[in-house]
C-alpha cells in the first residue's frame, strides 16, 4: 500500500498542477484584447476548404474594416461600410458583395466586443499553450461560427477558423501581428478599389 502511494504521488502532483497549466484565458481578457486593437497588420497563410493554400497580408482597422491582400495576384477581400467585397482579378465585373453582419468575421470587427454576451461563445478550450474560443452571432447562429485561437502572456490572436453554413472551413494563420500601424481609410474603400481597377 505504501509503495502504491509513492507510485501515485507523481501522478497526483501532475493532476493537481494540470488545471493551472491548462487554464483557459478568461473571456473578459480576450474581449479586452480584441477591443484594444485599433489598427493592425499581419502576414497570413490561408487554408481553404478544398485544401488549397494562399498567403498574403491582412490589414485591420476597427471597427468594421479589414483588407486581405493575396500574394501572387490581385485577389482582394475588403470589409468596409458594413459590406464584404470580393475582388476577382480574372473578372471584369464589379466585386461580389454581401453584408458583413452575415459573416462570423463581424464578431471580431465589431465596435464593442463582449464575448460574455449570452449565447455568443459556444465553446472554449485550452491545450495549455493556447486558448480556443468558438463564437457565433447569438441572433443568427445559422451564419456559421468563428474559432479564435489565442496565445497567452501576453494575449495574442494567432489564427481563426471560419465555418460557414455548409460546414466548410477556412483557416487563417497569422504571422507576427503589428498593432497601432498607420493605415489610412482609402485602402478600405470598396468604391475607390473598384474605380482603381477600372483604370
Amino acid at each position: 500500500m505504501k509503495m502504491l502511494r509513492f507510485a501515485l504521488a507523481p501522478v497526483l502532483a501532475l493532476m493537481l498542477s494540470a488545471p493551472a497549466f491548462a487554464q483557459a484565458i478568461p473571456l473578459a481578457e480576450i474581449s479586452r484584447y480584441l477591443n484594444s486593437i485599433g489598427t493592425a497588420s499581419s502576414p497570413f497563410t490561408q487554408v481553404n476548404a478544398d485544401g488549397s493554400t494562399s498567403t498574403g497580408t491582412v490589414y485591420i482597422k476597427r471597427p468594421g474594416r479589414a483588407r486581405f491582400e493575396y500574394n501572387g495576384n490581385k485577389s482582394l477581400v475588403l470589409a468596409s461600410g458594413g459590406q464584404v467585397a470580393i475582388f476577382d482579378p480574372k473578372s471584369n465585373q464589379p466585386p461580389t458583395q454581401y453584408p458583413l453582419s452575415r459573416t462570423p468575421l463581424n464578431l471580431i470587427l465589431g465596435a464593442d466586443i463582449d464575448l460574455g454576451r449570452a449565447r455568443m461563445v459556444v465553446g472554449q478550450k485550452s491545450d495549455g499553450k493556447t486558448t480556443t474560443v468558438i463564437a457565433q452571432d447569438p441572433d443568427h447562429p445559422d451564419y456559421g461560427t468563428i474559432s479564435l485561437v489565442f496565445s497567452a502572456n501576453p494575449t495574442q490572436l494567432r489564427q481563426w477558423v471560419i465555418t460557414d453554413q455548409a460546414g466548410k472551413k477556412t483557416v487563417v494563420i497569422l504571422g507576427e501581428m503589428k498593432k497601432d500601424v498607420d493605415l489610412g481609410s482609402r485602402i478600405f474603400s470598396i468604391d475607390a478599389e473598384t474605380r482603381a481597377r477600372k483604370n
